[in-house]
C-alpha cells in the first residue's frame, strides 16, 4: 500500500494502480475519457489533468495525467487546484468543438459518460461558433447504430474490439483532426462481443439499435437484476423495461464472472420476449378448435385432465428455474420425472456434478481464467457455446505481457507500453475440436479429429503426466511432437486450466480431460478445470435428478402414463418428430407450460402460458457451481389483467392442490426454496446467501426505477385515466416504480441499474465496488456450492475409448453457432438478421469420394427418418464423419452420435 495525498487529506491505496485508478477507488471524482478498467491507460483524452507537488515545494506543482502517474508512496496532488480545474475543463471543450451537441435526440441521453464529465467539468457554455466537421456514419449492423460526428476521439472502441476481444474489421483512420473509427467498408462487425461498444464508448457514437426501436430515457425505464439464460456462463444483466415492453440489456457487473462485459447473444436476445406471436393466454384445443381461458379456467382445465390421471409424466427442462422443475417433480412424484435431457446428455450432466462435487479440481471463476498461463480446451468450441469465456481466455493467452511487464518494469495500466513490449507474445493455448474453432488464430496448436481420436490424445497425456492413469488406446503416434509439447507446457505451467464439457455428448471425453487435471494435481500442479454444459440451468435440473427422455420415451410406448405435463422443453429439437407425433396421438391428457410459442406448444391440448426470464423470479446454477437469482422486471398483469401469464411453478402449484390437496402452502417463492433445501442436499445453505422476499433496507424495498422516473401516470392511460395502485412483488425484494430505497448497492449485491449522484452511465459502476475493478460493496451475488470440495474422492477414470473406423458409414456430430442453435433466441427478428447459413458439414475427402459439390443438398436416412440439408465441405472436419446443426431445421439431438450408411446429392 502507499500513502497518497489528495488536496490535504491522506489516503491508502494500491501502489501499482494510477492516480487516476486510485483517487476513483477512494471515492474521489476526476473525469476522465481513454481510461476504462479493463483497458488501462494511454492519455490520449488529457481529460484527468491534475496538479502534482513536489515535497520539496509544495506551493507550486505540475499539471499531470493522473492515468499515467503511478500511485507512489508520499504523492501529493490537487485535483480542486484552480489551474487544473481549468485546464480540465479547456480540454472537454476542445474534445466537444466538433461534437453536434444532440443529447436531445440521442439514444445515450441520460445514459451518457461524456454528459457526466461535463458537468463535472463545470463546462455548460458553448463557445465554438464555427462549422463543425462532419463525417459520413456507416451500416454496421442490426445491433449497433454508428455515429461518427459525436466521436471525441478517446480511441476506447478500437482499443477494446482489437486489443481486447481481437476483433479485425474495425479500426482507426484518418489523422490529427481528422480521424474515423470504423470499417473500411459498411458491413455488419463480425466480432461475437461487438455489442461492448455501447457501453465502452464514453459517447453516442456506437448506440444499441434495437433498443432505439422502443426507446424511452434511462430514468423512465423499470429495471431487475437477472441472469442471461442462453448458455451456462451465468452472466449477471440487466433488464429495463417499459409499457410491458423489454426495450434494453445492459452489464450487470460481476466481479467474478462477466465484469464489464457481456456476449451480443446476450445483450441482443432479448426480443423474444416481445414477439407477438409469443402465447400470453392459456388456450385448450380440441379437434382444432381452440378456447382462450384465463387462469382459473386453465387451472381448473388442468385439474380436470389430471384428476383421474392414474401415472403423470413430468418432462421438466433445463432453461427453467430450479423452483419450476421442483414443483414439476413434486406433481408427478420421483420416478416420473425427466429432466428433458436425452441420455447421452444426462450422462455428461451427471458426471460434471459427480467431479465437481467430488473431484477436488478447482473450477476457476471466469475473471481467474484470465490468470492462467497453459489452457487446453477438449472438444468445446467456445465461440460459439460460452463466448464469455472464449473472451476470457483470450485475455489468459495474451497476460504474458503482464510478465514481460515486470522484466522491463512497465506498469500493468500501461496499455501501449505492455503491447510494444510484450509484442504480441502469448501464452500457451491447445485446442481439441472436430472442425475448426475462433480461437485457432490465438492457438498454439489446434487438432481437427472424431470425439474418439481427441480422447485418445487426452489419454496420452495424462499418461504421460502420471502413469496411474489409463494407458492410452489408438493414439496417433503422427502427432507424438505436439503431444510432448502440449505435455511439457502443462509442466512447466505455474497455473495451468482444462477447458471441456457436454456439448460433443461425450463421457469419455469429460474423464479423459479430468484425468489430465488429476494427474497435474498428484504432482502439486496449480490446475483448473472449467466443464461447460448446454443450458443455464444444466447443473440445476441435474441435482434434481430425474429419467432421462429416452427412458421416458420407452416407458410412453409402454402405455405407463396417461398424462403429460411438458414444462418450457420443446420436444421436437430432442426427438424425431414421428416420435413426438406419436406421444401426442397416443395420449390425450397432455398439457404444455411454456413462454415460447414452438412445434411442441403448436400441438399441445392444453397450453399453460408460463412467465419467461423476465416476467418470473427464480434460481439457476451455472457451470461452476454458481447458485444465482434472478428476478422479475415487471408485473405483465399491471398492463393487462387478462394477460395469463404465471411463472410456471405457480401453474404447478395450483394443479397440485386441485389434484392432490396437498397441504404444502407456497404463498411466495421463499415457501418453494424452503422445501428445496430439505430436498436437496446439495442446496441446503443457498438460503444463507440468496435475498429473501422480506428483505429491507430501512424498512424500504428496493425501487426498480431510478427516482427520476416521470410520467408513470401515463402508463395506463389508454385504459384509464385513473391510476392504479402499483403491484406488490410477494416473491422478492423489490418495489415496482420508483418508491423504495435507490442506495441498493451500499446494502445488497443484486443492484437493479447502475446509477450513482452524478454518475448516470454505465461508469457508475465504478461506485459500486470496493475498488475499481474489484467486488461489489456488499459481495458479489451468489454461491458457490462445491468450491470447498477441496478433498478429491475420485481417482482416475480407467475407460476404453471407441476404436472403431468410420469405414462404412458416416457418424453425426453436432455443430453448434452462436446465434441460429440457441433454442430461446432463434426466431427473433434481429438475431435472424446473424445467423449463418445453417447447413450439414462434411470432409473434403468424404466428399471427393461421393462427388459431393460444395452448397449442393443431400439425402440420408437414419433412424428410419429421411433427412435433406444443404452441405458445406470442411477442409478440417475429419473423414467419416458428417457435421449437423442439431436443434434446428428438423435437425434433433437423437441423431447425435447416430450412424448414415449412405448419403445421397438430390436435386433442391
Amino acid at each position: 500500500m502507499a500513502k497518497i495525498y489528495v488536496d490535504g487529506e491522506q489516503y491508502n491505496v494500491d501502489e501499482s494502480n494510477n492516480l487516476l485508478h486510485a483517487c476513483l477507488s477512494a471515492g474521489i471524482d476526476i473525469p476522465y475519457f481513454c481510461w476504462h478498467p479493463i483497458l488501462g491507460s494511454v492519455g490520449a483524452c488529457r481529460q484527468c489533468a491534475v496538479k502534482k507537488y513536489d515535497k520539496s515545494d509544495s506551493d507550486e506543482g505540475k499539471i499531470i495525467i493522473s492515468c499515467m502517474t503511478p500511485a507512489l508512496d508520499g504523492t501529493i496532488i490537487s485535483i480542486n487546484d484552480a489551474e487544473s480545474v481549468s485546464f480540465r475543463k479547456s480540454i472537454i471543450e476542445l474534445l466537444m468543438t466538433n461534437h453536434p451537441h444532440d443529447c436531445p435526440v440521442c439514444e445515450e441521453g441520460g445514459n451518457c459518460h461524456l454528459q457526466d464529465m461535463t458537468v463535472i467539468t463545470g463546462h455548460s457554455l458553448r463557445r465554438y461558433n464555427f462549422t463543425k466537421r462532419t463525417h459520413k456514419n456507416q451500416y454496421l449492423g442490426p445491433f449497433i447504430s454508428h455515429e461518427m460526428n459525436r466521436c471525441i476521439g478517446c480511441y476506447r472502441c478500437i482499443r477494446y474490439y482489437k486489443d481486447y476481444a481481437d476483433g479485425t474489421d474495425l479500426g482507426v483512420y484518418g489523422a490529427n483532426n481528422n480521424i474515423y473509427f470504423g470499417r473500411l467498408q459498411d458491413g455488419i462487425l463480425e466480432n461475437e462481443h461487438s455489442g461492448n461498444l455501447v457501453e465502452i464508448c464514453p459517447t453516442g457514437v456506437f448506440t444499441d439499435k434495437t433498443y432505439s426501436e422502443h426507446y424511452h430515457r434511462k430514468w423512465d425505464m423499470q429495471y431487475a437484476p437477472s441472469i442471461c439464460n442462453y448458455c451456462s456462463i451465468g452472466c449477471n444483466i440487466s433488464v429495463g423495461e417499459r409499457y410491458g415492453e423489454i426495450c434494453r440489456i445492459e452489464n450487470r457487473y460481476h466481479g467474478e464472472i462477466n465484469h464489464y462485459l457481456i456476449c451480443d447473444l446476450g445483450r441482443f436476445g432479448y426480443g423474444y420476449s416481445n414477439l407477438p406471436n409469443r402465447p400470453v393466454e392459456s388456450f385448450s384445443r380440441l379437434h382444432d378448435k381452440v378456447s382462450v381461458l384465463n387462469d382459473s379456467q386453465a387451472i381448473l382445465k388442468a385439474i380436470e385432465l389430471l384428476k383421474d390421471a392414474n401415472k403423470i409424466l413430468g418432462i421438466g427442462s433445463n432453461r427453467a428455474s430450479i423452483e419450476s422443475n421442483f414443483a414439476l417433480k413434486k406433481i408427478v412424484g420421483d420416478e416420473n420425472f425427466s429432466t428433458g435431457f436425452l441420455s447421452d446428455e444426462q450422462d455428461c450432466i451427471e458426471l460434471i456434478i459427480n467431479i465437481l462435487k467430488n473431484g477436488g479440481i478447482y473450477t476457476p471463476t471466469l475473471c481467474e481464467i484470465e490468470t492462467y498461463d497453459v489452457i487446453l480446451i477438449l472438444g468445446e468450441d467456445l465461440t460459439q457455446v460460452a463466448p464469455r469465456m472464449a473472451l476470457s481466455v483470450r485475455q489468459a493467452v495474451k497476460s504474458k505481457s503482464f510478465e514481460m511487464s515486470k522484466l522491463k518494469n512497465i506498469p500493468k495500466w500501461h496499455s501501449q507500453g505492455l503491447l510494444n513490449a510484450s509484442q504480441n507474445m502469448r501464452y500457451d493455448l491447445f485446442i481439441t475440436n472436430i472442425d475448426e474453432t475462433a480461437l485457432d488464430n490465438i492457438s498454439t496448436w489446434s487438432y481437427t479429429a472424431s470425439v474418439d481420436d481427441q480422447v485418445s490424445l487426452a489419454c496420452a497425456i495424462a499418461y504421460d503426466i502420471n502413469k496411474d492413469s489409463p494407458i492410452p488406446i489408438n493414439f496417433n503416434e503422427k502427432f507424438l511432437y505436439q503431444k510432448s509439447i502440449i505435455v511439457q507446457a502443462l509442466l512447466s505451467s505455474k497455473k495451468s486450466l482444462i477447458i471441456s464439457g457436454s456439448h460433443s455428448r461425450s463421457t469419455s471425453l469429460i474423464q479423459a480431460s479430468f484425468n489430465i487435471a488429476l494427474a497435474l494435481k498428484k504432482i502439486n500442479q496449480h490446475v483448473g478445470l472449467s466443464l461447460i454444459t448446454s443450458g443455464s440451468n444444466s447443473i440445476g435440473i441435474g441435482l434434481i435428478k430425474g429419467i432421462d427422455l429416452n427412458t421416458a420415451l420407452n416407458q410412453i410406448n409402454k402405455k405407463k402414463y396417461d398424462a403429460i405435463i411438458v414444462m418450457e422443453n420443446d420436444l421436437y429439437r430432442s426427438l424425431l418428430q414421428v416420435q413426438v407425433d406419436s406421444i401426442f396421438n397416443s395420449i390425450d391428457k397432455i398439457i404444455i407450460i411454456d413462454y415460447k410459442y414452438n412445434n411442441t406448444v403448436s400441438n399441445g391440448k392444453l397450453l399453460l402460458s408460463a412467465a419467461n426470464f423476465f416476467e418470473s423470479s427464480g434460481t439457476i446454477i451455472n457451470y461452476e457451481g454458481r447458485v444465482q437469482r434472478f428476478f422479475k422486471v415487471y408485473d405483465p398483469k399491471f398492463y393487462n389483467e387478462n394477460i395469463g401469464k404465471l411463472d410456471s411453478w405457480r401453474w404447478l402449484y395450483a394443479i397440485s392442490t386441485g389434484i392432490k390437496m396437498d397441504s404444502t402452502i407456497w404463498n411466495n417463492i421463499d415457501d418453494i426454496i424452503n422445501d428445496i433445501i430439505s430436498d436437496i442436499s446439495d442446496l441446503k445453505d443457498i438460503k444463507k446467501f440468496l435475498p429473501d422476499v422480506d428483505f429491507r433496507i430501512f424498512g424500504q424495498k428496493i425501487a426498480r426505477s431510478p427516482h427520476r422516473a416521470s410520467g408513470r401516470t401515463a402508463l395506463r392511460s389508454d385504459i384509464s385515466v385513473h391510476e392504479p395502485k402499483q403491484p406488490q412483488d410477494i416473491d422478492s425484494m423489490f418495489s415496482f416504480s420508483m418508491e423504495g430505497s435507490q442506495q441498493a448497492y451500499k446494502f445488497s449485491s443484486y443492484i437493479p441499474f447502475a446509477w450513482s449522484p452524478g454518475w448516470n452511465s454505465p461508469q457508475a459502476w465504478n461506485k459500486f465496488q470496493k475498488k475499481i475493478n474489484s467486488n461489489l460493496l456488499c459481495g458479489d451475488s451468489g454461491i458457490c456450492i462445491f468450491k470447498n470440495n477441496n478433498k478429491g474422492k475420485i481417482n482416475f477414470f480407467n475407460f476404453f475409448p471407441d476404436v472403431r473406423k468410420f469405414e462404412n458409414y458416416y457418424r453425426i456430430v453436432p455443430y453448434y453457432f452462436l446465434f441460429g442453435t440457441e433454442e430461446i433466441t432463434h426466431d427473433v427478428p434481429v438475431i435472424k438478421k446473424k445467423i449463418p447459413i445453417l447447413c450439414g458439414v462434411i470432409s473434403s475427402l468424404d466428399a471427393k469420394m461421393n462427388f459431393i459439390k460444395s452448397d449442393s443438398y443431400i439425402e440420408f436416412l437414419c433412424l428410419g427418418e429421411i433427412f435433406h440439408i444443404k452441405l458445406r465441405i470442411s477442409n478440417k472436419l475429419s473423414s467419416g464423419q458428417i457435421g449437423l446443426p442439431l436443434g434446428t431445421l428438423g435437425m434433433p439431438f437423437i441423431l447425435s452420435g447416430k450412424k448414415i450408411k449412405k448419403i445421397r446429392e438430390i436435386c433442391k
